[in-house]
């Protein structure tokens, strides 16, 4: 593209968009039809210019010219409640769903690969040695050791509220890194596999199995589902890097950052949840049984949330990114 020509050839259309925004309030009909057009018009030219021949203060006077634009032709947009309930029941249940080809099969891998670690630390008092010494690793397993008091060692509050915390941090670390091809969020869930795996392996060592599993799982379905499904979607986006498919690798990556952002904001609240159970549930004085049975509960609950709601919203449209109105204009590309 010469850009000199370019700009010769479309300035008089940029000036007349920028003299009608100055005067909106008293535009006539037609004038109001030629600002719209004249809108479209330039977000096409801003694209253009951004892929072929990016000039900055070019792009820069364009970008506030049609953000102008933008506001001028869809007004102002408020958040409401109405924004809130279609997250919950549409955008963020489709966007689960959506990637759900993704984060299933981490989730059984992921499981297999702690049962595993758990199973070779279980029968290897050598790898045990390794870990910690004797009297830390009695310490640990013993009854009312350190794995069992852990869950009760500060005021369930402030416990759930620390919990929630770094296992919403580690959520946002999967989707957010997921962009540098997904190796940073294959280190994050093996880290997370490898801790379980090391529970499950000292605990099972000493014939207690049943008691970590009776204290991890209340809150450790719901908590794992919630991380195997951040960590699916950065891999996905990481995939997107490399294969964004008949879109733009641009378009591609603001699509999916853009449902990766609202994941992480629906993630919390699925976390919160968790982190509820972990510091009310797990370490109360409620019968295992009946604590897993909330766990199981709370997980099934999820899991039909997504299937029912997600299920029926992507088959209405819905992928997870934000309305088509509030996204930046785009040239088609050939397929």
């Amino acid at each position: 593209m010469d850009l000199d020509v370019f700009v010769s050839a479309h300035r008089a259309e940029w000036d007349r968009l920028d003299a009608l925004l100055r005067r909106r309030r008293s535009l006539t009909g037609a004038e109001t039809d030629e600002l719209v057009t004249l809108y479209q018009r330039t977000a096409t030219h801003l694209s253009l210019i951004q892929s072929s021949a990016p000039e900055p203060q070019l792009i820069g006077r364009l970008s506030r010219l049609v953000a102008r634009a933008r506001s001028a032709v869809t007004g102002t947009r408020h958040a409401s409640w109405r924004d809130v309930t279609r997250f919950l029941t549409e955008d963020f249940p489709a966007a689960v769903h959506r990637s759900r080809r993704w984060w299933i099969p981490t989730a059984l891998l992921s499981t297999a690969v702690a049962a595993l670690l758990g199973w070779w630390i279980g029968t290897h008092p050598e790898v045990q040695s390794s870990i910690a010494a004797p009297d830390e690793l009695r310490e640990l397993t013993r009854p009312g050791g350190q794995y069992e008091t852990y869950y009760s060692s500060h005021p369930a509050a402030s416990f759930a509220a620390q919990v929630w915390t770094n296992n919403a941090q580690a959520a946002a670390m999967c989707l957010v890194l997921g962009v540098f091809l997904g190796l940073p969020v294959l280190w994050i869930l093996f880290q997370n596999m490898l801790n379980l795996g090391i529970g499950a392996g000292l605990m099972s060592s000493v014939g207690r199995l049943d008691t970590f599993l009776g204290l991890v799982l209340p809150h450790g379905l719901l908590e794992l589902t919630a991380v195997f499904v951040a960590a699916g979607t950065g891999l996905r986006l990481g995939w997107t890097v490399i294969d964004p498919g008949p879109r733009s690798r641009r378009t591609a990556l603001a699509e999916e950052g853009r449902a990766a952002v609202g994941m992480a904001i629906g993630l919390a609240l699925v976390l919160f949840v968790s982190g509820a159970i972990e510091g009310f549930v797990t370490p109360s004085d409620l019968p295992t049984w009946a604590r897993i049975t909330i766990g199981i509960a709370a997980e099934l609950a999820f899991i039909a949330y997504v299937h029912v709601l997600g299920g029926r919203a992507v088959r209405a449209g819905a992928t997870g990114d934000v309305e088509a109105t509030e996204r930046s204009a785009t040239v088609p590309t050939a397929a």
